[in-house]
């Protein structure tokens, strides 16, 4: 197809479609035959030897030439004094000529023995008009060099070039001025309407004259000229015919000549025995094959580009001092001055560079350090709130024991003792697990790792560039390749069209999804790698350097990529305790203990808003399973929330309680059965985590200052089975930024 530049030529737009022919069945030939063919300036006359002379005679009169191999003359492209581009010449089976000659642009021209009338001088006297062509003429492809003869018919005799006429029209209606009124005798007006039924544009005296608003015109539809010009451009073309059947209509294909023919080409002409296909099945192929080959192309286009890009830094680097807009002074001292104040300055910026990237970190460090302090503070006035009330209820009970003992009716202290006995023994018991150690130690568990970075800044030192690099160029991402999965993001990358140095191995860095610093995930040869475990909802910044033995490359750019919004996850069989059952793909779980067994999700989280639920299949002799979300080390054999790594709420079919490092709090009313829903609320944005039964919250916010990896967990034995469901919305009561959602209040 030719561009609009191509068809802005003159002659182009002018000529009516009857020149729009196919020169050869190779249409696609790059070159100018398409302009040429629809130009009547460069348009050659068939040259034709007269009969009278013989090839003897004609080969003799060339007197110091060599002879010329005529077999070989359907190769050559023939040009016209003009250098149209192709040439036509006569009778190539008696090859009957005169020694040739060169053209301007050295391709060999075979002059007419005979000159032709005046009249008949070239092709195209008028648009439209073609003189008679003499017969065995034939006409030569420049680029495929195939050679066609001329039938009584002329250029008539090719087929149109009915893409190209599409062309041509869509070009012309796109530019054309305003439409004119198609029945004016003398000087068409400007048209004011046109009527879709009758296919014409009327000005506003010839729609009153010809078209008036009554009868049977009073149904037609007139619509602004704009608008019918774009119906006419969308209106579906006329069916084609055949060339040598004109009242038989093109409907099948010829897969040996490739072209489309009538079934009356098929019954009486030379197809008959040829393999036929239906014309549109085979233009859907052959558009699907041109799309693909399109695509093929608009690749290395791309590519094409970028070596461009690459060529084009390169004639930066390449650049001399003194060329074009880069000052030089003449003298070599005042250059050398100029080039050292130059140099120093950059040295300077680089140095303040890497001194704002140090304080930079120290602010964040400090920060840090300030986090830990908050941390533990609250860590152990957390522990002091509770080991108080846990001693005050001590107390007490030792008191009220103290008063039990100093009865003297025995058959009233042993009424109560039995009870008091167990009482002070769970008391007890409760004192002697690790209630009485520190939660937290006082000291700082974080040290400063300085020593590298001192190392680098003695080691940071000038690098001679006068020596050739052999380091890697920095890679490219492909991007059409880098994907995010839930939370696992694929990353793939390439070495540029340009680079020829060896490559070792690639460094793939990632940064922490919150704007934090890079580290590396993978090192290796591979040019495709998926990074799993990362956090929900976050964005990543991602880059990739080179390596061999020289040092190591540039980064590539820096590619953003956001992980899933909401989390698809099921049990996790690998860290389960050994009596969980599994089925339905892993989200559905049961027991075969009485024992309370722990099983994990096999997705943590640490960021953004998360919700799951977990549906009642099974519920026998009122077990009390618990619900919520556990450290990676929780206790897999005791029920979720008895140690320090899991925050629960457990439930039977009455009431409810939340626990904690075997703490319990908040007993709520409402229990659970067969068929009942649990939801699980975890909001890392207000660090709080909240229970549902049956879309309900189920007591205030039950835990608080959530913060860290936490994976979603439940304890149940062989009474209970229940299934998991992921990837659920957050419930519509709960928006993550109101301080007090419904039911928080205790």
């Amino acid at each position: 197809m030719r561009s609009q530049a191509e068809l802005r030529q003159p002659g182009v737009l002018e000529l009516n479609s009857s020149v729009c022919n196919l020169l050869c069945c190779a249409v696609g030939c790059h070159g100018d035959e398409l302009s040429i063919a629809v130009n009547p300036q460069n348009v050659c006359q068939p040259v034709q030897t007269p009969d009278a002379e013989s090839p003897q005679s004609s080969r003799a009169s060339g007197s110091g030439v060599s002879d010329y191999d005529y077999l070989d003359l359907d190769k050559m492209s023939l040009y016209s004094e003009a250098d149209s581009g192709y040439g036509s010449y006569g009778g190539f089976a008696s090859a009957p000529t005169t020694p040739c000659q060169k053209s301007p642009n050295g391709v060999r021209v075979f002059p007419p023995a005979v000159p032709p009338p005046p009249s008949q001088h070239h092709l195209l006297q008028h648009p439209g008009s073609l003189p008679p062509i003499p017969r065995n003429s034939c006409i030569t492809c420049p680029q495929c060099h195939r050679s066609l003869i001329l039938d009584d018919r002329g250029l008539r005799g090719f087929p149109k070039n009915r893409v190209l006429e599409g062309v041509v029209d869509r070009y012309q209606q796109s530019k054309a001025a305003a439409l004119k009124c198609q029945l004016c005798e003398k000087s068409p007006k400007e048209a004011s309407v046109m009527c879709e039924q009758c296919d014409v544009f009327y000005c506003d005296p010839c729609r009153l004259r010809c078209h008036p608003p009554r009868g049977p015109l009073a149904k037609h539809r007139l619509v602004p000229p704009a608008q019918g010009r774009i119906s006419r451009r969308t209106s579906p073309r006329k069916i084609s015919t055949c060339t040598e059947h004109e009242l038989e209509n093109l409907s099948m294909y010829c897969v040996q000549c490739k072209m489309p023919v009538c079934y009356q080409c098929l019954e009486e002409g030379k197809h008959s025995t040829h393999e036929v296909k239906a014309l549109g099945a085979m233009w859907k192929l052959h558009k699907g094959q041109l799309s693909l080959a399109l695509n093929i192309l608009s690749d290395r286009a791309t590519e094409a580009k970028e070596f461009l890009v690459q060529l084009r830094n390169m004639v930066q680097h390449i650049q001399p001092a003194d060329a074009p807009g880069r000052p030089l002074v003449t003298s070599g001292w005042g250059t050398l001055k100029e080039n050292g104040v130059e140099f120093e300055a950059c040295l300077v910026a680089q140095c303040d560079a890497l001194i704002d990237a140090l304080n930079r970190r120290k602010a964040q460090l400090l920060s840090r350090v300030n986090k830990e302090h908050e941390h533990k503070l609250k860590v152990v006035r957390d522990q002091i709130s509770h080991c108080t009330v846990k001693l005050r209820q001590t107390t007490g009970l030792m008191e009220y024991c103290l008063e039990v003992i100093k009865e003297n009716d025995p058959s009233g202290f042993l009424q109560i003792s039995d009870a008091l006995i167990r009482r002070v023994h769970m008391t007890e018991g409760q004192w002697g697990k690790g209630t009485l150690t520190p939660r937290m130690t006082s000291d700082f568990d974080l040290t400063l790792d300085s020593g590298p970075l001192l190392q680098t800044i003695h080691q940071l030192d000038f690098v001679q560039m006068k020596v050739p690099s052999t380091v890697p160029a920095a890679p490219m991402l492909q991007l059409e390749e880098c994907c995010t999965q839930n939370n696992s993001a694929t990353l793939s990358w390439k070495q540029p069209p340009l680079s020829t140095i060896t490559v070792d191995g690639y460094i793939l860095e990632l940064d922490d999804g919150n704007g934090g610093q890079f580290r590396e995930v993978y090192v290796g040869t591979e040019t495709i790698c998926t990074v799993d475990g990362l956090h929900f909802n976050s964005t990543y910044k991602s880059r990739v350097k080179a390596f061999n033995t020289s040092g190591v490359s540039l980064y590539s750019k820096t590619l953003v990529m956001q992980t899933s919004e909401i989390a698809w996850f099921t049990f996790d069989p690998a860290s389960a305790h050994p009596d969980i059952m599994f089925s339905n793909e892993n989200f559905t779980v049961t027991c075969n203990s009485y024992d309370d067994r722990v099983v994990m999700g096999n997705t943590g989280f640490s960021r953004g808003v998360h919700y799951w639920e977990m549906s009642v299949d099974r519920y026998d002799n009122h077990p009390d399973p618990a619900f919520g979300v556990a450290r990676g080390d929780v206790l897999k054999d005791v029920m979720l929330g008895k140690d320090d790594k899991a925050w629960a709420m457990y439930v039977d079919n009455n009431r409810s309680w939340f626990m904690h490092n075997n703490s319990h709090t908040n007993r709520t009313d409402g229990g659970i059965g067969k068929g009942t829903t649990v939801g699980v609320l975890l909001d890392f944005t207000r660090g709080i985590l909240i229970f549902l039964i049956n879309d309900e919250q189920q007591g205030p916010i039950a835990f608080e200052g959530m913060e860290g990896l936490f994976y979603p967990a439940i304890s149940l034995n062989r009474n209970v089975q229940v299934t998991l469901h992921t990837g659920l919305p957050i419930p519509e009561f709960y928006t993550p930024s109101d301080p007090n959602p419904p039911g928080s209040v205790c």
